[in-house]
């Protein structure tokens, strides 16, 4: 099934949000606004509103207040994502040119600070203290994996905590607040912003730990760029910690700088692949998904929950 099939009941109010988004980036400025519509026109599953609109239904629902929460959060996400590819120097995204490829690097960096204040803006429609404080940590949070991402390039004597650490800011931050943000727009108690805070942040971890697996295992027009792309660029995941507990492999990883080619690059994937560390990163994201599953028990039975359980299950066994 595709994912899309678990909250089709949210199609008319996830058209209003895809509008909405649209409209953001329509600035007098040409060149924001032809790069803003380029990066949201390259696709991406909108997973960020989903969430925000799924836990809004633990509460009193109106999508009214929905709106302006689902559409910050999915520009802080692309916002992010902008910044990712100028650090990263990434050419493709979900197989169109980046933003930076597109235009250049400076011109990428204002177009991700522009809609990092849209989405500040945006978020004033709501009247709610506790909402902005919440997002502006997660800003902060955010900002701060982006440094560490850039400090700990080729660096691969990192631990799987520190690893976590920086992917829980990379990724699972924005998904367990767009949960908690959704929950508290509509009145939620507070209880259950808890549990759908928790169910995200688990949810977000074992989400990222299946695309840095997919980075090796999938195939370049699956992932809309070439594979092995994060370990070419320094960035060290958890395949890689667990195959270089192979030492032979180890000493073959940690020889890879800014350096090395794409082609040179080539049989040192296909070690990893050959390796355990598939299968042990997949043991852990499972665990991650079994803690977000338990979050979903007390809260109330409905549409909205199967949902959030369906989103989860998907998330761990997408192209495996």
């Amino acid at each position: 099934m595709k994912l899309k099939s678990f909250y089709s009941f949210l199609t008319k109010d996830l058209e209003v949000i895809e509008n909405e988004l649209l409209s953001s980036v329509q600035t007098k400025d040409p060149l924001i606004r032809e790069a803003g519509i380029h990066l949201l026109q390259a696709g991406g599953k909108r997973i960020r509103p989903v969430f925000v609109l799924l836990s809004g239904m633990f509460g009193d629902y109106n999508i009214d207040r929905m709106k302006p929460v689902a559409v910050a959060l999915e520009l802080i996400h692309s916002a992010s994502l902008v910044h990712d590819d100028v650090i990263d120097n990434a050419e493709l995204r979900r197989g169109k040119p980046t933003v930076n490829a597109k235009w250049d690097n400076r011109i990428a960096m204002y177009v991700g600070d522009y809609l990092f204040a849209r989405a500040l803006e945006i978020i004033t429609e709501l009247d709610e203290p506790l909402i902005h404080r919440v997002l502006s940590k997660a800003l902060v949070e955010l900002c701060l994996g982006e440094i560490e991402q850039i400090n700990d390039k080729y660096n691969f004597d990192q631990s799987y905590r520190t690893y976590v650490k920086r992917i829980k800011r990379k990724t699972a931050l924005l998904i367990a607040v767009s949960c908690q943000l959704g929950a508290l727009a509509s009145g939620a108690p507070e209880s259950v912003c808890k549990k759908l805070y928790l169910y995200g942040y688990y949810v977000g971890i074992s989400y990222q730990i299946i695309d840095d697996l997919l980075d090796f295992i999938s195939t370049e027009e699956e992932l809309g760029k070439p594979v092995g792309s994060d370990l070419l660029q320094g960035n060290i995941t958890l395949p890689v910690l667990f195959a270089m507990q192979n030492e032979e492999l180890r000493k073959k990883i940690v020889k890879i700088n800014n350096q090395t080619t794409a082609e040179e690059i080539k049989p040192i994937i296909y070690e990893i692949k050959k390796s355990r560390a598939i299968e042990q990163s997949m043991n852990i994201s499972d665990r991650y998904l079994q803690k977000s599953f338990h979050q979903l028990e007390g809260l109330k039975h409905g549409k909205a929950r199967t949902s959030l359980y369906n989103i989860a299950k998907y998330i761990g066994k997408r192209k495996f």
